[in-house]
């Protein structure tokens, strides 16, 4: 039972250093609440088709080796746009500009776990 009290403690602690180590490149990051909702979206959202492990399912890996040798801003704009003609959608709805190359970021370094 303890685990579970120091898990959203860590989570929340890991977000907001998270969006300092964003904030240090330039981009503006989401404050640490909207770090943790990010993060869960990335989870669920995205984990319902590449696998909520991110080792890949109907989309495909989203893990750290996987993402080593893509371009950063094509993946944004894979984020942001969609890919047309496949089950990828688009998040501009739900992600700023910012906000979407933050998760690539994320991603690219390994997500938290939760």
């Amino acid at each position: 039972m303890g685990r579970r009290f120091h898990v959203p403690v860590v989570f929340a602690g890991w977000a907001a250093l998270a969006a300092c180590a964003w904030a240090g490149e330039g981009a503006p990051a989401p404050d640490a609440a909207r770090a943790k909702g990010i993060v869960h979206m990335v989870r669920q959202d995205c984990g319902s088709c590449h696998g909520l492990t991110m080792k890949g399912g109907l989309g495909p890996s989203l893990e750290p080796a996987a993402l080593a040798d893509k371009d950063p801003e094509q993946l944004r704009q894979v984020l942001l746009r969609g890919r047309p003609g496949t089950a990828m959608p688009p998040w501009e709805r739900f992600l700023t500009e910012a906000e979407a190359a933050w998760v690539i970021e994320l991603l690219r370094k390994g997500l938290p776990r939760e």
